[in-house]
């Protein structure tokens, strides 16, 4: 420890810190409060200490900063060891996934120690019963990191925007996707060679890549946003979610000539009575901001009743950014906290109970293309289907094919229930004038 800083400070002041993981994140966490101790020491008037961290691999681990820090910290492989230290006031649950996770922080919580955690699979799937321990224990639970790394998002929604009714958030959470799609749009690759890409440079698992690629990380991010946004519980299992297998470099091509870029969308809106909640490849328009954010990059774009729009941007993921979200956390509950009078830092904003609607109950724009026979009463026999479904398209171009019988036609539809869309499809595929439907992408004009 800094002793000319701490002799300057009250023992009160002195906040001890266990850290459960010492991955990726948690690295990035210690040598963040390491090297930036004495700086948010003058800011919050409280010395920041890392007394305990724990890791199953602890010993191959803490190797590389026992020389650094000498015997200031107490490496263990045991999570108990932190979260049973009853000199510890801060939990930092870094290991990521729903087990043993949870259970280490309910007992953390119980035991009446702050948590923080970058870990969205629990906060997503077990957040009720975190915020109730943590409300019966006087203490609180933050995890700003859980959702766009280093992007301010959860802390704001909560306080500087906390008298805002937030109607709609609209994000872009995942950035392996992101950085999938902007490859194929940019580079001309299909999905494959740009995943490949994707997994060399370590932004996609090479093993299994399905977390990202099938929409569950941003479905739990945004199950996470919803329940901040519109005060009712969301979990993970109620978005509807997608992902972006099925993206060829024809839809980005079409897309583009129909003046769109394919982005992967968290989509989140308060509809009254319900709440929509939507993980999908959507055609966005070319000229709305959020057809610019490439790459690795992260977007949440949000409508407050007051505030109007706003968008945080930047790094969603990465030890730096991440790591600035945890110890911002950190910081949050350093500055007011008193150990014999604790106290909830936000709480649980869930005060309402509004049902999630199913995907077949919300209405979006579609575009889909399909290879069809290249002969009279193609189009008259799929605009019957449609018809007869409630289906009424908006634009539809007609493309020769390259095999000479066939043709492909991009039909881009009118506002529709889901519902009658997938009926619309299912008829469709069965017709004798259609070779196969291709794909079918919503449609988001964002206006």
């Amino acid at each position: 420890m800094n002793e000319n800083l701490i002799k300057d400070l009250k023992r009160d002041n002195i906040i001890n810190i266990g850290i459960i993981g010492l991955g990726y994140i948690g690295s990035g966490v210690l040598k963040l409060i390491e090297s930036q101790k004495d700086y948010i020491a003058k800011k919050t008037g409280k010395f920041i200490n890392i007394k305990r961290v724990a890791d199953k691999d602890i010993v191959k681990k803490a190797a590389k900063f026992e020389p650094m820090l000498g015997d200031e910290i107490i490496f263990s492989n045991n999570a108990y060891d932190v979260i049973n230290d009853t000199e510890i006031d801060i939990v930092v649950e870094l290991i990521g996934g729903v087990d043993p996770a949870y259970t280490y922080v309910i007992d953390s919580l119980k035991k009446g120690k702050y948590v923080v955690t970058a870990n969205k699979d629990m906060i997503a799937n077990k957040g009720e019963s975190l915020f109730n321990a943590a409300a019966e224990n006087n203490v609180d639970i933050l995890f700003e990191a859980s959702v766009g790394g280093g992007i301010p998002i959860i802390g704001p929604m909560k306080s500087s925007l906390a008298a805002n009714n937030i109607s709609k958030i609209i994000g872009i959470v995942n950035g392996t996707t992101n950085y999938i799609l902007t490859r194929m749009q940019k580079e001309n690759l299909d999905f494959e060679k740009a995943l490949n890409i994707a997994q060399e440079l370590g932004y996609a698992e090479k093993v299994n890549p399905s977390a990202d690629i099938e929409g569950n990380d941003a479905a739990c991010k945004l199950a996470i946003l919803s329940s901040i946004a519109f005060n009712s519980r969301v979990i993970f299992k109620e978005v509807y979610k997608e992902g972006i297998k099925k993206i060829t470099l024809e839809d980005i091509r079409n897309a583009d000539g129909l003046g769109y870029t394919i982005k992967l969308l968290a989509i989140g809106s308060d509809e009254g009575g319900s709440i929509c909640a939507r993980v999908h490849p959507a055609l966005i328009p070319k000229e709305h901001i959020l057809a610019s954010i490439n790459y690795a990059n992260n977007a949440v774009y949000l409508y407050g009743n007051f505030v109007g729009e706003v968008m945080s941007y930047g790094q969603g993921a990465g030890d730096r950014p991440t790591a600035s979200s945890v110890v911002g956390d950190i910081v949050q509950i350093a500055r007011d906290f008193n150990k014999k009078h604790k106290k909830p830092i936000f709480g649980c904003t869930c005060f309402v109970n509004k049902p999630v609607k199913p995907i077949d109950e919300m209405e979006n724009k579609f575009y889909a293309l399909m290879k069809v026979k290249d002969k009279p009463g193609v189009l008259a026999k799929i605009a019957t289907v449609f018809g007869g479904n409630n289906v009424s398209i908006e634009s539809m171009i007609q493309k020769q094919a390259q095999d000479g019988g066939s043709a492909k036609i991009v039909f881009i539809t009118h506002h529709v229930l889901n519902k009658d869309m997938f009926k619309s499809m299912e008829e469709i595929v069965k017709l004798d004038v259609v070779n196969k439907v291709l794909n079918v992408i919503r449609v988001e004009d964002l206006k």
